[in-house]
């Protein structure tokens, strides 16, 4: 009989074993374009993310919902697009909005997970209500660093510019006017900078979370390939600098709209760069090996991820997710940022491995969307869908990465030199300070293009860029939000297969299709 009671006891804790749901590692990116070595670049290095996606599914045309960091995060973590939340831009609170949505991490809460995260997942507010617990500090043989900078010299530079700006435009110069240098290139251990930090703070917790009885989603955010681009010098020196190719395509598409372009804002706000004109190939060069020293820099953190979920036995229980915010634009168009509505901006890695599917090393040309994560890590985790969310599971994908799928997905940005500029709080004193020549050129190009249409509350307040990319095409349709009924105010049209990095508007030569496309893209915003 104590035999019996004995087998009992250890097939119970076998079938318990084998009923617990997968972990999840939630790893996030920012400004990560999908230039990678799985995604066919021949200059990236990228070891472990290209030896994640040999053992995932590597999704070639995914899309995030809009291409800055609050609305996209603020989309694919509630399930939700931009127009549904309220989060169009990155200067309100997402739970000033949506104080009951409920969001991923939290619906995995109440499915008796485990949550919590490092690093950059939400954009600066840290949601409460979306994590179980605290990154495991305790024992922690690592120091936060206490800077963005490593190099004395660029911290009092930063230190500086603050003292400048705090003096002249008080709290208001905390968003971006106190920049230091755009880079930094120092030998220094990974976890000098903030993503070395936080990819060990991660380890450490999942390590702790490991070892009790949840399963756990953990969130690991890196803050790199966004600016400043500070990375140790040893991803530096795996580039040949004379090596690195300049974008070719300088200028904006031929009859596009001038309403969907901007002047760099972003990046000119750093220290030594030019607050107006081109960029030179020097500085272009810089800047362009800065941020693939920092792609490969967060490429290892990675790494350091993964071998530590196979140091615990963990891999073959885990979903792993890896996917960037919204691409980025290195020089393409004119443009040195995020922010459009084009492919460049709109189009983002995204890698999934999962236990048990069948896909493995391959890709999917299937269009997906970022807000469709929530529903399928629901899937791959088997807890239910709440009704809120408006992606679709690409779940199957993972089996038949070739089966039919989508037929669009949509993509928004506001005018980026107007409204988006309009709504940041520091939009008089960025024109005061740096910008005012560069905005009022844009605007004298938008009021040209418009003529009589030009509106300045218009474009300041209410214009939005709604964009589908299909199979084939990408259709971008500039509308006053306060009346979508009426005419658009601008249209664009790009054919992909003839012209794949969107050089010419052909929108004016097939007005049918525009109208087909156009009533697919407002099905899927408002279905």
């Amino acid at each position: 009989m104590k035999l019996f009671f004995l087998l009992l006891f250890a097939l119970g804790g076998l079938l318990a074993s084998a009923a617990k749901k997968p972990n999840v590692l939630f790893i996030a990116i920012d400004d990560l374009r999908p230039e990678l070595g799985c995604y066919g670049s021949k200059l990236v290095k990228s070891p472990n993310l290209d030896a994640l996606a040999a053992r995932g599914l590597r999704f070639d045309r995914a899309y995030c919902q809009e291409a800055i960091c609050a609305p996209s995060r603020a989309s694919l973590l509630s399930g939700t697009r931009p127009d549904t939340n309220g989060i169009t831009h990155n200067y309100v609170e997402f739970r000033d909005l949506n104080p009951d949505l409920l969001t991923l991490p939290e619906h995995f809460i109440a499915q008796g997970y485990e949550t919590a995260f490092t690093g950059k997942i939400y954009h600066r507010w840290p949601d409460e209500k979306s994590w179980s617990r605290q990154p495991a500090r305790k024992n922690f043989k690592f120091k936060k660093p206490k800077s963005g900078y490593a190099l004395p010299e660029n911290l009092k530079l930063k230190n500086d510019n603050a003292k400048e700006m705090f003096a002249k435009y008080g709290e208001s110069a905390k968003r971006g006017l106190s920049s230091g240098p755009a880079y930094e290139c120092a030998d220094v251990p990974d976890h000098r900078y903030i993503d070395g930090y936080n990819a060990e703070l991660a380890i450490a917790t999942m390590k702790e979370m490991a070892s009790e009885d949840k399963p756990f989603f953990m969130a690991l955010g890196f803050k790199l390939p966004h600016l400043n681009w500070v990375a140790p010098k040893k991803y530096w020196d795996l580039y040949d600098r004379e090596k690195i190719p300049l974008a070719t395509q300088t200028e904006g598409p031929k009859g596009g709209a001038e309403m969907g372009l901007h002047a760099s804002f972003e990046l000119r706000t750093r220290a030594g760069i030019p607050k107006e004109g081109d960029f030179d190939d020097e500085l272009s060069r810089t800047l362009r090996h800065a941020y693939f020293a920092s792609v490969s820099y967060v490429d290892a953190q990675i790494g350091k991820a993964l071998a530590a979920l196979d140091e615990e036995g963990l891999r073959d229980n885990t979903i792993v997710i890896v996917w960037g915010d919204h691409g980025w634009h290195l020089g393409e168009m004119g443009i040195w940022g995020k922010a459009t509505n084009y492919e460049i901006s709109a189009r983002v890695p995204l890698i999934v491995s999962a236990p048990g599917m069948k896909a493995k090393g391959v890709g999917s040309k299937a269009l997906v969307e970022l807000l469709d994560i929530y529903p399928t890590l629901c899937d791959l985790a088997g807890i239910p869908k709440p009704d809120h969310i408006e992606g679709k599971s690409f779940a199957p994908l993972l089996n038949d990465p070739d089966q039919k799928w989508k037929a669009g997905a949509v993509t928004q940005f506001p005018t980026p030199a107007l409204r988006e500029w309009a709504a940041n709080p520091l939009s008089p004193a960025m024109r005061e300070t740096f910008f005012g020549p560069l905005i009022e050129e844009v605007e004298a190009r938008i009021i040209k293009q418009q003529g009589e249409k030009w509106d300045r509350e218009l474009f300041e307040k209410h214009m939005m860029g709604y964009t589908i990319r299909t199979e084939h095409h990408r259709l971008i349709v500039w509308r006053d939000q306060r009346d979508e009924s009426v005419a658009p105010v601008f249209t664009e049209l790009f054919d992909h297969r003839s012209d794949p990095t969107e050089t010419v508007n052909i929108a004016s030569k097939h007005p049918k299709l525009v109208e087909e496309l156009t009533i697919q893209m407002d099905q899927i915003l408002k279905p």
